[in-house]
């Protein structure tokens, strides 16, 4: 009696067929491709946090529609993941029964000699000029001189080659998993993160040093590559010509480098980065300016004395920034300010009209408030939150502003303070990063082109011939669409065998002489 199968055990098996089909990894494929294009168009909370909360600002239509649906983390999103980890199963399941069945056809030798050559895809037939065994014996050495699998029988010779087409294939797919096995390195155990450094001052490789930090889930940022760099000093640009004025020709930065390796002066540039001796990548991003300035408090303390990061606004860095004087006493002090590397006034207001300061101004505003109570919530430097502060007020009762060009400086009224600008210096914004698994997918990808190349242009081919005591009959057919040169290479095994011909190699195998100049 025929047993009753199991309908769990018949259920799973079609699943993993499906799952393991050619037409499920690239349909797998697909949806990993087509998943990816709203992470390259819309910003990604673990690229740039920034970046989410400028296009939540400025689009907060589209973000209702994003937010719900996960736009913002679709790398990280459980679809995203399924289709990769779905994608990767289905790679290994496609791989490894092609490779034991490549593997049990490598060992197997070459077919036996059909029954009716004739009936191949090509063949001819000639008289033979030698005998029997000296025909087998050209024959034999004619195949193994164009790099054929042969085996000998007595009554003919068959040869196979043509199996590294689907080792290339092979390659090529294995090629993906490890593709994908490099970037899910990446993505758990590599980080990358920002920090703004003044020129003269130094970063260090810390996570409280930086500005914005992305990590995989994986990574122990108390396990960081230590390492320092110091900004010695950052050289921009201009065109100054009539073509082009003030579109930037150069900005680069002389770096100093403290890690395992010891201390090294590297040149910083946006295309070259530096390379730490544990393989952290720095780039440079940008750069701006910061203002510096002495505040000094209605008791006559120095409050607050140093630069502050502007943020560049335009093509010609006019910057915003805020100086916060938490410590100032007995009102604290803040001021929203404005810097024109090359300022000009005119009806328009203030503006700057080339990037390069050739003729520096700052705008302020001015506010005082009580002192405040350290909350130790975190808040934005670039920001000023005028919660519990007030205007200083000026002339007519209107808000006090003052342009201040490089040392001058503005006392306020009623005892509060004073402030000075002091000069400027310029910053840049560094990009932090490790990769871990790009190596391994630069290979991988190496590998698989190379691997995709062989299986495109190898040509996997059988010949036959058999031997009478008069005649040969040569054969041959591809295994593969689009081949060619059969013919030729069917007549050339016969010239071979029969030893009737010469034969002369034209670049493509040896065919016969007469043949040839024939072509010609």
């Amino acid at each position: 009696m025929a047993r009753r199968s199991n309908p769990v055990v018949e259920f799973v098996r079609w699943a993993w067929g499906q799952l393991t089909s050619m037409r499920t990894a690239l349909m797998l494929l697909f949806l990993l491709a087509l998943a990816a294009i709203p992470g390259s168009m819309i910003p990604q909370t673990t690229v740039s946090p920034i970046s989410v909360l400028d296009f939540k600002r400025e689009h907060p239509f589209w973000d209702k529609i994003f937010e719900p649906l996960g736009m913002y983390h679709v790398y990280t999103s459980p679809a995203f993941s399924a289709v990769y980890l779905l994608l990767f199963v289905s790679l290994i399941g496609c791989i490894l029964p092609r490779l034991a069945k490549y593997l049990r056809a490598v060992r197997k030798p070459p077919p036996k000699l059909p029954a009716r050559i004739g009936r191949l895809q090509e063949t001819a037939t000639g008289a033979l000029a030698v005998d029997a065994p000296t025909a087998l014996d050209n024959a034999e050495a004619y195949l193994r001189s164009r790099r054929y699998r042969v085996r000998r029988f007595d009554e003919g010779v068959s040869a196979e080659r043509g199996y590294s087409r689907e080792a290339g294939n092979l390659v090529f797919h294995i090629s993906l998993v490890v593709l994908l096995l490099g970037l899910a390195w990446s993505n758990l155990l590599g980080f990358h993160g920002t920090a703004v450094v003044v020129e003269g001052r130094g970063f260090a490789n810390v996570i409280t040093q930086y500005d914005d930090f992305t990590s995989g889930p994986l990574l122990d940022t108390d396990t960081l590559e230590p390492f320092s760099i110091d900004v010695d000093d950052f050289r921009a640009e201009f065109e100054t010509g009539e073509v082009q004025t003030g579109a930037a020709r150069r900005f680069d930065a002389d770096v100093t480098v403290n890690d395992a390796a010891g201390t090294s002066t590297e040149l910083l540039t946006v295309n070259e980065p530096v390379i730490t001796a544990g393989g952290t990548q720095v780039n440079l991003l940008g750069h701006g300016y910061a203002p510096s300035f002495t505040v000094r408090d209605g008791n006559g303390d120095v409050a607050f004395s140093g630069p502050v990061v502007f943020l560049p606004q335009d093509g010609n860095f006019a910057s915003v920034g805020v100086v916060k004087v938490p410590d100032a006493r007995p009102k604290r002090l803040a001021f929203e300010a404005f810097f024109y590397p090359t300022a000009l006034l005119n009806e328009n207001g203030p503006q700057s009209i080339f990037p390069d300061a050739l003729n520096p101004e700052v705008y302020l505003n001015a506010w005082f408030g009580d002192p405040a109570e350290e909350t130790g919530i975190p808040e934005s430097i670039y920001t000023l939150d005028t919660t519990g502060l007030e205007p200083v007020p000026g002339d007519n009762g209107e808000v006090l502003r003052a342009a201040l060009p490089v040392g001058g400086g503005m006392t306020l009224p009623d005892g509060l303070g004073s402030i000075t600008f002091d000069g400027w210096d310029r910053w840049v914004k560094l990009q932090v990063s490790d990769t871990p698994g790009n190596l391994l997918t630069l290979i991988a990808i190496a590998v698989g082109v190379a691997g995709l190349c062989v299986s495109l242009f190898v040509r996997p081919r059988r010949l036959f011939v058999r031997v009478t005591d008069a005649e040969a009959t040569a054969g041959g057919l591809d295994r593969a669409d689009a081949a060619s040169g059969l013919p030729e290479e069917v007549a050339a095994l016969l010239a071979a065998t029969t030893g009737s011909q010469e034969l002369r190699d034209n670049g493509e195998g040896s065919v016969p002489a007469e043949k040839e100049e024939a072509t010609a």
